[in-house]
């Protein structure tokens, strides 16, 4: 009987540790939450993939402040969706959606085209659309599609909007980077990964470069009022997990310990808002705080140089 007994007690002792402990597993894993009240009655604010995960949840807070959210997606009818949902949670009437592909340089002109027709100001870019660990494949320009859409594309849709951004000063850029970076190399000996392709690192190219086209910009953007910083979201449960099966498989099985949408927002809301911030450029920020940024992420040499190529590739002239 003491030892059925014993069995027992060491059986549920796990089990009872755990239910304890979640509430405190969850809050440590949800992170800080962006403490700032400021309004943005006024302002213009464009996010790109604000239909879905993390960038809906973000264009739903700044929404909530006021701000006129133009959600920049390639599918209409789920951009429309999210933001009818938006519209209905805040009573901002001020969410609307402009249809653009990052996968197509073509796309991306027409949007900002159709943006400068539209807008007098953009206060808030956010670039925060992604791919992730996808098969290999090109966007409709020939670069490799990770690299094309989380880098190329963003960097040229800054380019061609950037003239509003700093006449709309003071204004903010925010670059929706990864931890992955620290795992980032620039491949200049094969930049499109044809010579060889591995997902993952493809993902965390990406994601560097995200990083290195934030310091370079800040450098460029001194003195004009607009700044720039990039971050870290956390480990979310979103659909940028789709074509990693099993990565797929792992955030629903984990999801307990994964950051929600809507906590993995807070960081990107912080970088937009944050009083703290009016004049701080070029960082890079995780959980609401300065993070710590790799070697390739810092070295300015492959900066300089990621710039150079980039504008070659997209046939721009950018100093």
């Amino acid at each position: 009987m003491e030892l059925c007994t014993g069995l027992l007690v060491c059986g549920l002792l796990p089990v009872l540790l755990v239910y304890f402990a979640a509430p405190y597993i969850r809050r440590y894993v949800a992170g800080p939450a962006c403490k700032s009240n400021a309004k943005l009655h006024g302002k213009v604010v464009i996010i790109t993939g604000a239909n879905t995960g993390i960038g809906k949840e973000t264009a739903r807070d700044l929404a909530q402040r006021g701000a006129r959210v133009i959600v920049a997606c390639r599918d209409i009818l789920k951009g429309e969706a999210a933001a009818c949902e938006i519209r209905a949670t805040t009573g901002n009437e001020q969410v609307v959606v402009r249809k653009l592909d990052l996968a197509d340089t073509k796309s991306i002109k027409e949007f900002a085209e159709k943006i400068q027709q539209e807008e007098k100001q953009i206060h808030i870019l956010i670039n925060n659309a992604g791919v992730m660990m996808c098969p290999y494949s090109k966007t409709a320009d020939g670069f490799e599609m990770q690299l094309g859409v989380n880098h190329l594309g963003h960097f040229l849709l800054t380019f061609l909007l950037l003239d509003h951004v700093k006449q709309s000063a003071p204004a903010r850029i925010v670059n929706v980077s990864s931890l992955g970076h620290r795992l980032g190399k620039i491949k200049f000996n094969d930049l499109q990964s044809e010579k060889s392709y591995d997902s993952g690192l493809a993902y965390c190219q990406s994601k560097v470069a995200n990083v290195l086209f934030t310091r370079e910009l800040a450098k460029r953007l001194q003195g004009t009022g607009v700044t720039v910083n990039a971050l870290h979201p956390g480990t979310v449960t979103t659909e940028l997990t789709r074509h990693s099966s099993s990565l797929f498989t792992l955030t629903r099985l984990f999801s307990f310990f994964l950051k929600t949408p809507t906590e993995g927002a807070q960081t990107s809301i912080y970088c937009a808002v944050a009083e703290e911030l009016d004049s701080v450029s070029g960082k890079y920020f995780s959980d609401c705080s300065p993070a710590t940024v790799s070697a390739e992420g810092q070295n300015d040499e492959v900066g300089q140089k990621l710039w150079a190529v980039s504008c070659s590739l997209l046939g721009i002239e950018w100093d």
